[in-house]
Order: C-alpha cells, then structure tokens, then sequence
C-alpha cells in the first residue's frame, strides 16, 4: 500500500532509501503456554529473514519504494540464502564478506506477543568503511540506521561515515533506538554521544525505549534531532517535533516543542517480530514522497539551523505516522514467509 501525495502535488519518482546494519537469520519459537523449565511445551519453530535494517528496507519496497541495504555476511550458506531472499523482495543489495557467522536470533515468542531474544550478531558487527558504496548513499532520499548499528565496531564506524555522506548530499537521516539494553550497556550518557555522532533528523523509539534514554522525559528526544517519534503499540504513536519562531528552530531545552498523537486500530496479533520496521518504513516512505510531491527533490535544506523545515509541520507528520501504522498492520496482519534453507 502506497502514500498518496498531497492535493495538488506531483509525484517526480519513487522514494528511495538505503538501510545499514543487520540481515539476519531470525528462528522464531511461539509457545502455545508459558515456558516450563525442565520441561516441553508445545509451539511452533519457524525460520525467517530477519534484521532491523532488512526488515526495514523489505517494507519500504512493499509500500512502493525503492530500497537498498549494506551489510556483512559470513562466509556460510545461510548468509548467501538471506541475500537472496531480500533480492528476491526487490531490495538492492550491497553484501559485504567477512569471517564470522552470519548473524542469527532466537525469539521467543510468548502467548500475548511479546518476545525475548537471544541475539549473535556475528559478521553483522563487521561491515567496515571500506565497504561502504558511497554512490548507494548519495542516489537515497533517506539513510536509516537502527540503533544496533551505532554499538559495535567497525559497524558503528561505518554508520557515521554513511551518515556524514548523507548530511553531505542532504539527505535525511533516521535512526531507530530498537533495543534499550544493548543501547544502554555503556551508559546514557554514552548511548547519547553514539546517537549524536549521525546528526539524525528523525528518531524513533518505542516507550520502554524513550524512557531508559531520556528518564522518562520523552521531549529530550528532540536534543538529539528535530523530530522524535515514539511508537505506543496499540496505542499508535506520538511524534513531537521543534518548532519554528521568526524563522529560527527553537532549542528543546528552551521549548518550542509541538506534539501530535495519532491513533491506530487495534490488531490482534501473535507476533510482532518487525512491525515496528515496518512502521519506520511506512513513516520515512511518506515523508520523502511528500517532499518529492512538494519540491521534486527529497533533499533537506542545507542549512544547518533549519535542515527540516519542509517537513515539521503537524499534516506532513500526521500523514506518515498514519502511513507508518499502515505499514506496520501489514506486517501484524499477513501470514509471515518462512525462510528455506
């Protein structure tokens, strides 16, 4: 399901986006009862192509975009099986080769949902600077970065260098925090200098994940970048974002903040493995189609006080956080592909 630009716009070409960091060999157990120590229970073992970032890129294309992923492999089967698999979803591609095992995680999945992990992330950590193919950076309307991609070197390394060529060409940045106690192991205050060191435009997090960053001030998202989106689940979503006085963007610190909620229906499900992904893809496809619509360029202003000012305005922000939602029932709702081996 695709956007739609707004009244009286044009539509120039398709969004584009590049997504850096993990592919990864997702095995997914769900339990029909609660786990007994000792003990079987009965579920169901399925294996899928996974990973935040390839999961991103994967729903991007779903929604009519185009999308590209840079990322390392091991020099093993699955690793060549997983490339194939989001080729065969229409991603490009970018695989680079190093000698751990390909990244791989054990969800487990309970009754209600909610899941626990279980994560080797392998070569998924290696991708080096080298590897990174500048061109794929500068043909993309947005580079997004999960969060799992600002931890590790040389991963982390190699973020930031795609980030610096991003904000270079004015592209829009993203970053999705995705998991709070790998984020945190060194620290707020170390979590926070990562996330600086790209410059995002967006950030997303989920609750849990706002509130172990911030201390449950939510607003401090916007020191990081001018537009914060916090995803509630069931709830939807809440994106809050720096306002504008006189033409100059307000400090967080100083207020000027401005906040909309936007709700979505609520959806029955097993397993919410990559819906949050697939939010990010529906919010970041919407945002650059609108500025496609709007200017025929998807490239921000290059000026450093005002890098967003197309986009933080509360239609603009409302339409992608529904095209998020959207993007993410998709996932919630439609049977999951198992991966053959």
């Amino acid at each position: 399901m695709t956007s739609r630009p707004p009244a009286g716009g044009r539509r120039s070409r398709r969004p584009r986006l590049l997504t850096l960091g993990d592919l990864v060999l997702d095995i997914v157990a769900r339990t029909q009862e609660g786990v007994a120590a000792g003990t079987d229970v009965a579920g169901t073992i399925e294996l899928r192509a996974g990973g935040s970032a390839a999961n991103t890129a994967r729903a991007f294309v779903a929604l009519g975009g185009e999308a590209a992923f840079v990322g390392a492999i091991g020099p093993d089967g699955i690793g060549r099986r997983l490339v194939r698999a989001l080729r065969a979803d229409g991603v490009r591609v970018h695989p680079a080769s190093a000698r751990q095992p390909t990244a791989r995680l054990a969800a487990l999945v309970d009754p209600r949902g909610e899941r626990s992990f279980v994560t080797q992330r392998g070569a998924a950590d290696m991708l080096r600077p080298r590897d990174l193919p500048t061109s794929a950076v500068a043909r993309a309307d947005a580079l997004h970065l999960p969060g799992y991609s600002l931890i590790n070197e040389p991963l982390r390394l190699t973020a930031v260098r795609a980030a610096e060529h991003a904000h270079r060409a004015g592209r829009l940045v993203s970053v999705d925090l995705a998991s709070h106690r790998p984020l945190l192991a060194r620290g707020r205050s170390a979590a926070r200098q990562m996330l600086s060191e790209v410059r995002p435009h967006v950030v997303f997090a989920n609750v849990d994940e706002a509130r172990a960053l911030t201390g449950a001030q939510p607003r401090r998202l916007l020191e990081l970048g001018p537009i914060a989106v916090i995803k509630e689940g069931a709830a939807g979503c809440r994106v809050l974002w720096l306002a504008e006085t006189g033409g100059a963007v307000r400090d967080a610190a100083a207020g000027g903040i401005l906040e909309v909620a936007v709700a979505t229906a609520p959806i029955r499900a097993s397993d919410t493995t990559g819906a949050g992904d697939a939010f990010d893809a529906g919010f970041l496809h919407s945002l650059v189609e609108q500025l496609l619509a709007g200017s025929g360029t998807a490239s921000v202003r290059a000026d450093p006080h005002d890098p967003t000012a197309p986009l933080r305005r509360a239609a603009v922000l409302r339409r992608a956080a529904m095209v998020g939602h959207r993007a993410a029932a998709q996932v919630l709702s439609r049977p999951r592909k198992e991966l053959a081996l």
